[in-house]
């Protein structure tokens, strides 16, 4: 930690770095530019008019889209892998602002995991209840976050992303349930000892940037605005953080070094990691799909 705080920051202010550290997350509104809004958004509107001709039953594996989804009602939980369908996606999580927030928070060697676009639909948009996110992608240590970006202005009233301050910090939670069910988020029985009135809930002008460690405890409620509440997740490792899994095996950049060099010796935290389900055994699904238990 200090090493990296040491080095002059690209995008972020010293008390925003530190604020990570101690946290386990920051917000910082207006970081990306109405230049980047304008072809992330137009690329985005794109990909939903795309998924209109596409249903739970039809399915894409673009798209995760809610059961209610239809041609006339376009309601996308989310697209998946981002970077794979346009170089729009992949030129902002390669060379855009993300990469300098990137190199602020996990040091000089930067290496892209995965994206999604989570969009909370309006009227009623899924939760995401809380979770940690290493659980879903295991990685030899810790120094692996994700970041958002807000496409569009995003109120209370939206859903925006809560996360618990430190708890980064705190155990790693068990994301099976008691019959060993892969379910994507913490028990019901062990959310009263989160501290969930702590969260602090990360909304803001579009443009608005979150980063969160990937240890950290965070979900989200339904959106009851009227309004999606899209927001870009790219998710970033230091080079010395290898993956334990092969989630993301065939991903187009999956691992690709986007600032540095590659690490030639791998660094373990002895701090033990749950490790999920096979998923070469089976499909591997979205956290919307393994929380609302779809089939």
């Amino acid at each position: 930690m200090q090493e990296i705080l040491r080095r002059p920051a690209k995008i972020l202010t010293q008390t925003q770095r530190e604020a990570y550290f101690r946290d386990g997350f920051i917000g910082a509104e207006g970081l990306i530019d109405q230049h980047w809004l304008e072809r992330l958004n137009r690329v985005t509107a794109e990909f939903v008019e795309i998924s209109r001709d596409y249903s739970s039953e039809h399915r894409d594996k673009r798209f995760d889209l809610e059961p209610d989804h239809s041609a006339d009602n376009p309601r996308l939980r989310r697209l998946n892998s981002p970077v794979d369908h346009h170089d729009e996606y992949w030129a902002f999580a390669s060379s855009g602002p993300f990469v300098d927030i990137a190199e602020d928070l996990l040091g000089p060697d930067v290496k892209f995991h995965h994206a999604k676009l989570n969009f909370k639909w309006g009227g009623g948009g899924e939760e995401v209840k809380w979770h940690q996110d290493i659980q879903f992608w295991p990685h030899t240590n810790y120094q692996v976050l994700t970041l958002g970006v807000y496409l569009d202005d995003v109120t209370e009233a939206m859903a925006p992303m809560g996360v618990i301050p430190g708890s980064h910090s705190g155990p790693l939670y068990d994301l099976y349930d008691t019959q060993g069910n892969w379910t994507g988020n913490i028990r019901d029985s062990e959310v009263p000892g989160l501290g969930i009135e702590t969260a602090v809930y990360l909304g803001g002008p579009a443009g608005s940037v979150t980063a969160h460690n990937c240890r950290c405890v965070h979900g989200s409620p339904p959106n009851n605005s009227e309004k999606p509440r899209p927001l870009l997740l790219c998710a970033y490792a230091a080079a010395h953080a290898l993956p334990i899994t092969d989630l993301t095996r065939g991903g187009k950049y999956a691992e690709t070094i986007v600032r540095g060099e590659p690490a030639r010796w791998a660094q373990f935290d002895p701090r033990p990691v749950l490790m999920p389900p096979d998923w070469s055994k089976t499909r591997y699904k979205s956290i919307f799909e393994h929380q609302q238990g779809d089939s």
